[in-house]
């Protein structure tokens, strides 16, 4: 496993949020990406890099609902994209790339979890399928922007969840085994995490580098396949039904769900390091000890794991990173 999972003494705690991580930093003249842009999590981190200065493109499925979300943030602008379709991917990757922008921060969050079993056009399992492989295709259609100023990172947002599965190599589809919507999350954030490793080792030579991350649980729409009875189950709410935050127990608001994120994406201290998991805005250590605590499992922090991952995902995606 990688010798620099290991934290490196941020400033930033678990509390912090993502306005906090910005504070200081002038992002403009800089371009940045953001998919799951719209909602969430996702427009938390818009906010800040778009406060920061940073020119912020946020690719939708549905643009006028994503343009609505967000109304009063300056700085950004909306795009079509639907990850789950490739060609999708490749049309609004070409457009990006023939535009002649660099790409300065790519943040691949958009994401489903714990969802019924479905399939993409290819027969892939479709958690898998969205968060790992409509990424894969992406970060490989904006390549060549990505290289463009010798000096861009690439953010995937992985989760805690990447702990209760890693890589089932001989069933990654759930064709022979029975599906389990747990078993794929965490076997596609165990992806995110392993994909952020191997692009850092074919980036670093042209000054990408590549970070994973788990932000940090808070109730927003990824858990719309949640029934009340899960939701419970994670402790979420509190006795009269408002949201837990308590962020050393890792529930967090969506403002400090971002920041780990924002610095991943922007933090000097990350100057020269790449392919490791972050968590509360550090370099998590290794968790050899049980799902569900801090740090990142062993399989998910594996480059054999992770290049094994890469040429698959190259086959299935039908794209590579030349």
């Amino acid at each position: 496993m990688t010798q620099l999972q290991h934290p490196i003494g941020s400033p930033f705690s678990a509390a912090s949020t993502a306005a906090d991580i910005v504070s200081g930093i002038d992002l403009s003249g800089k371009t940045a990406i953001v998919t799951g842009g719209h909602s969430g999590i996702g427009l938390e981190t818009v906010r800040a890099l778009a406060g920061a200065g940073a020119r912020v493109i946020v690719p939708a499925r549905d643009p006028d609902r994503a343009t609505a979300a967000l109304a009063g943030i300056s700085n950004v602008e909306i795009d079509r994209l639907d990850l789950a379709d490739a060609a999708s991917v490749a049309a609004f990757g070409q457009r990006v790339v023939e535009s002649g922008r660099s790409i300065d921060i790519l943040i691949n969050g958009a994401g489903i979890m714990a969802a019924p079993l479905s399939r993409d056009i290819d027969g892939h399992e479709n958690q898998f399928a969205t968060n790992h492989l409509g990424h894969f295709r992406l970060t490989a259609a904006l390549w060549p922007a990505l290289m463009r100023n010798g000096d861009a990172r690439v953010i995937a947002v992985s989760s805690r969840g990447h702990q209760i599965a890693g890589i089932d190599f001989d069933d990654i589809d759930f064709l022979e085994r029975p599906y389990d919507k747990w078993l794929a999350y965490g076997q596609s954030k165990t992806a995110n995490a392993l994909f952020a490793l191997s692009l850092d080792k074919r980036g670093q030579a042209a000054g990408v580098r590549a970070f994973s991350l788990h932000p940090g649980q808070v109730l927003t729409g990824l858990a719309r396949h949640l029934s009340e009875e899960e939701i419970a189950g994670f402790d979420a709410r509190d006795e009269h039904g408002n949201l837990r935050v308590d962020p050393a127990r890792g529930m967090k608001t969506v403002q400090q769900a971002a920041a780990t994120a924002v610095w991943a994406a922007t933090s000097p201290q990350l100057q020269g390091l790449g392919g490791v998991y972050c968590e509360d805005c550090e370099i998590a250590a290794i968790n050899t000890a049980e799902a569900g605590r801090k740090g990142v499992a062993p399989w998910a922090a594996d480059p054999v794991l992770a290049e094994r991952l890469w040429l698959i995902s190259e086959a299935m995606a039908g794209v590579s990173i030349a």
